[in-house]
């Protein structure tokens, strides 16, 4: 059940004359997806504040509405249920954003899929912790992923799977679209200082805090032990999202078996512990942190946008985490 809880409050500001009012901020949390969304405002009209707030938390309960495989009356749901047998008409944002997610399974050599949902349940990470499968089963849900399989015709803007069994799983690109789109909400309301994240995982920071010029600060743990801090970042106008082994994950036969799946083999990737990317949209950083995480180093390293900054933890012993060149 999804529901909103907002607190108010007066801010640490940075020094100024004493007869100077410090900002507001207001924090709101926002159940959609599967994740829970959180808010972060500044602001010196408390009523503009609430109703960006409120604005922007509808957004998330509206893309929920459309991209949720939680949700059984949301579009993707009805396509995954119906899109093998006949083709579905989908809203034009929803095709764009098929046709986006086409793109990244493209350009990342298929190490993104939106279609990974059947391997997702059968690894038990759907709505578990986690099950190591039978071979036979992974066997029997790689005939069923693959970006290949979806048939989009734009002139009708429908979508057909082009066989049975196919699943889109919005698990790798959702929360940074979702973030991305609220963070567009708040700017239509006047909002200029703010930071939205979806589960944490994804964030998009606009403006800087009160107390900060540089930026929102924002820690990335060491993926070996989270209650520490491996490198802090700050952030202005800009998006982080970080995948990462620790997200979830489960012991079996002397291993852990992350989340992370690699689409092309049917088994989680390794080899690489965490990817934090920094990029201009939220949708952009999600969806290239799995790439990066799944081709590992120097394939990041190749294929990084020229105004992304990425910050890699590998599983080794020697200089295991660094920036990007």
């Amino acid at each position: 059940m999804k529901h909103l809880v907002i607190a108010l409050f007066l801010a640490a500001a940075a020094p100024s004359a004493p007869t100077t009012q410090p900002p507001l901020r207001l924090e709101t949390n926002i159940d959609a997806m599967g994740s829970t969304y959180t808010v972060i405002l500044y602001g010196d009209d408390e009523n503009q504040m609430r109703s960006a707030s409120e604005e922007a938390a509808e957004e998330a309960r509206r893309l929920d509405r459309m991209l949720s495989n939680y949700q059984p009356a949301s579009e993707w749901s009805e396509l995954n249920r119906d899109a093998a047998s006949r083709p579905v008409q989908v809203s034009a944002e929803d095709f764009d954003l098929l046709e986006a997610c086409v793109h990244y399974s493209r350009t990342s050599e298929g190490a993104f899929d939106i279609t990974v949902g059947p391997l997702m349940k059968i690894w038990g990470f759907y709505k578990g912790s986690g099950r190591l499968p039978h071979r036979a089963e992974i066997q029997g849900a790689m005939d069923r992923v693959g970006y290949q399989h979806l048939i989009l015709d734009r002139a009708t803007r429908t979508v057909k799977f082009d066989r049975a069994g196919v699943e889109l799983d919005p698990g790798g690109i959702g929360k940074g679209y979702a973030v991305d789109r609220m963070t567009e909400v708040l700017k239509k309301d006047g909002i200029g200082t703010a930071l939205v994240g979806g589960s944490a995982s994804s964030i998009y920071a606009l403006g800087a805090p009160p107390s900060d010029p540089r930026g929102w600060k924002i820690s990335i743990k060491d993926p070996k032990d989270r209650n520490k801090t491996i490198q802090d970042v700050y952030l202005k106008n800009e998006s982080m999202s970080t995948s990462g082994n620790y997200e979830k994950f489960f012991y079996a036969e002397g291993r852990m078996w992350s989340h992370i799946m690699d689409p092309r083999t049917g088994y989680p990737a390794r080899g690489v512990l965490s990817v934090s990317v920094i990029a201009p949209r939220t949708i952009d950083s999600e969806a290239w942190a799995k790439p990066f995480y799944v081709n590992g180093r120097q394939w990041a390293v190749q294929h990084k946008q020229k105004d992304f900054r990425v910050f890699l933890c590998e599983d080794q012993k020697e200089a295991p985490c660094a920036w990007l060149p």
